[in-house]
């Protein structure tokens, strides 16, 4: 990333000079979508970068192609700031690809729900002044950094946004596992997994399981059981400062899933770390964003108490 901060948690720093563009891949529709944002970027004086792989699908306007390609490497050297078209799985993954370089993301919706893509498509072009004027919000959001532990050697690593996932996989046997955290046994217990949520994961795989919605400034982290074999283990609430260990003692074809988007197979004794990571991500949201009336929105709560 340049060196000057373009958004803080305080506002605007200086106006973004260079903006990335991603999209989500095998989407024409996108890719259309991606031209129309590169044109006006380009047209109000910003250098605009889009990512290699969206610009080289073979679905995307020749015109898509003409624009700077960069990996995501570059973009995180080079970008301002990142615009991310699709749903929420385009933005998880740009937003693990991109932690380490401190890039502010900024979401358009073209997918369903749409909890972390704050923009619809009919307005993004709209939203533009408002982005290059520095009246976007910046709102950091914790990431979660997980290991996984063989034969006492780390052999994976990654980050998630939402949440860490071991699951019995694809075998429809339970699996056995130890919580501990901070290296204190909690409790053994055989179930379909555990999901280990971010408050930005609330909303995700973690709310279909009946864990809480977590505010994103809340300062924990969610352990909600998959469909526990005792009706007495209930989602658990700890800090982000907790370390939360999950070892396997018996599975037939266990898994680890990060952002459910990146796999890997896990064996008996297997024990996969987890903890706040280092990084987080910066994303924007335009003038009048709410938390609270995304929920409604998205979760197609009331709007107003009904009369008796």
């Amino acid at each position: 990333m340049n060196d000057d901060p373009v958004f803080s948690s305080g506002g605007r720093a200086s106006a973004p000079k260079t903006i990335a563009l991603i999209g989500k891949y095998h989407s024409r529709e996108i890719a259309e979508s991606l031209c129309l944002l590169a044109t006006s970027l380009y047209e109000r004086g910003v250098t605009v970068l889009v990512e290699n792989v969206t610009a080289s699908h073979a679905e995307a306007p020749a015109n898509l192609q003409n624009w700077q390609r960069c990996d995501f490497t570059a973009i995180g050297e080079r970008a301002d700031l990142a615009i991310v078209l699709g749903g929420d799985g385009t933005m998880l993954n740009a937003a693990r690809q991109l932690a380490r370089f401190e890039v502010p993301l900024v979401g358009v919706n073209q997918g369903r729900l749409g909890f972390l893509t704050d923009i619809a498509r009919d307005d993004m072009l709209t939203s533009l002044d408002d982005l290059l004027g520095g009246k976007f919000s910046a709102e950091n959001r914790m990431l979660l950094a997980a290991e996984v532990w063989r034969d006492g050697q780390r052999i994976v690593s990654n980050l998630a946004l939402n949440d860490v996932v071991v699951d019995k996989g694809s075998i429809g046997r339970l699996i056995e596992f130890e919580l501990l955290v901070d290296r204190e046994f909690i409790y053994n217990l055989r179930s379909d997994g555990l999901i280990v949520s971010t408050p930005t994961g609330s909303t995700a795989y973690s709310l279909s399981a009946d864990g809480p919605i977590l505010h994103p400034l809340v300062h924990g982290i969610a352990l909600v059981p998959l469909c526990p074999h005792s009706l007495t283990n209930r989602p658990i609430l700890v800090s982000d400062r907790n370390e939360i260990e999950i070892r396997i003692v018996r599975a037939t074809d266990s898994r680890v899933h990060f952002d459910g988007q990146v796999t890997f197979d896990l064996q008996p004794e297997d024990l996969v770390r987890i903890r706040r990571s280092d990084y987080s991500i910066c994303l924007l949201h335009p003038p009048g964003y709410s938390y609270f009336a995304m929920l409604r929105q998205k979760l197609h709560w009331s709007e107003k108490p009904i009369a008796p």
